[in-house]
């Protein structure tokens, strides 16, 4: 059977068509660090898209899915979402990518349309017209820290993340956190993406020794510094803030024991809304299609809490939508959603490595 979306690839396209439809802007990494991201995301985004028209649309019109590759610069993101807003190209987004790109967006934006961003976020001011459904800084990490702090005794930390918004706030948050629970901060580094030398982050953990390290480095830099870290004999307990099944698969699986992540959905979470999710995915996409995990499931909400918004708002408007949008909810793979103050409150998973899986060993 054909797809009944449409995902448009090329923007000058999305310029140049005009069509009875509701034209999405997502903006999805599929270049640079997080370019493995963007497969599944774009898969997750056309499945709830599907299945938003099959219940007839939003609005009455069909949603098309206009494809912005998140995973370049900041500025030029925020420029091409701009130029299609202002042309009437794109009526709404849809994001998951890194913050930097999203404050770009936001700042250049304007509020012109919904925007909704759903990884993991550093938790600042919340802007009209932009949506949270990721977990902020201050939750995200907090359940990880206590668990290896509880049962694996890791009371030195080494902090280490990529050099923009969130790892730092994600770090400020941590920082509290472990002094809190009378736990020291032994070394703090930041890189730039795209860092390919390893070796000098591995020398400084083994002078320090820490019993743990969090990790806030993204897609191939996680990847890249996971493999060296193996490599090394180092041993000690690994907690990322970014890491979800298509990176724990191209840093080869972990059976350490020690490699975790935390974060709002894995696709391995036993409930009966993942459980049908995961089968509709797969019918739709196949057995061989990239693996569910938590940004490309974020695409998912995305689109559903989109068009929920602009069904309860009866409008695309910004003004209605902030008018309503507390009290919106939304069912996905990790159950109901409900919008509060432009985010939502969700439980957090802190899954461990198990070869190319991961198991959860908490939530909060």
């Amino acid at each position: 059977m054909a797809d009944p979306v449409t995902v448009v690839i090329d923007p000058l396209e999305a310029h140049l068509l005009r069509a009875e439809t509701l034209r999405v802007g997502l903006v999805v990494p599929v270049s640079g660090v997080l370019g493995l991201l963007g497969p599944c995301a774009i898969n997750c985004a056309m499945l709830a898209a599907s299945e938003v028209n099959a219940a007839g649309g939003v609005l009455g019109r069909q949603v098309e899915l206009v494809l912005i590759d998140g995973g370049r610069g900041p500025a030029q993101v925020a420029r091409e979402v701009i130029a299609l807003v202002r042309e009437g190209a794109v009526q709404a987004l849809v994001g998951t990518h890194a913050s930097d790109v999203r404050v770009a967006i936001e700042r250049s934006l304007g509020a012109a349309v919904p925007f909704v961003y759903t990884p993991p976020y550093e938790g600042r001011a919340r802007d009209p017209g932009v949506y949270f459904l990721g977990e902020p800084a201050s939750r995200q990490v907090g359940p990880g820290l206590d668990w290896l702090i509880d049962h694996r005794g890791a009371k030195r930390w080494f902090l280490l993340g990529n050099d923009y918004v969130w790892p730092r706030l994600v770090h400020a948050s941590a920082r509290r956190h472990i002094r809190a629970r009378s736990a020291t901060v032994v070394g703090e580094r930041f890189v730039p993406s795209g860092t390919a030398a390893m070796a000098p982050l591995i020398e400084e953990l083994a002078a320090v020794r820490p019993d743990a390290v969090l990790l806030n480095l993204i897609g191939s830099d996680l990847v890249a510094f996971n493999r060296a870290f193996t490599a090394s004999g180092l041993a000690c307990a690994r907690l990322c803030g970014a890491l979800e099944e298509h990176g724990l698969l191209a840093i080869g699986g972990d059976s350490t024991g020690e490699l975790y992540a935390a974060m709002g959905y894995f696709g391995s979470i036993a409930t009966d809304a993942n459980v049908s999710l995961a089968e509709r995915y797969t019918r739709r996409f196949g057995p061989a299609a990239p693996l569910l995990n938590g940004h490309g499931h974020g695409c998912y909400e995305g689109v559903l809490m989109l068009a929920a918004l602009a069904g309860r708002a009866g409008t695309l408007a910004v003004p209605a939508i902030e008018a309503v949008a507390d009290g919106t909810t939304i069912t996905s793979g990790r159950g109901r959603l409900t919008l509060t103050d432009r985010h939502v409150r969700q439980r957090v998973y802190v899954g461990r490595a198990d070869g190319l899986d991961f198991e959860m060993v908490t939530s909060a």
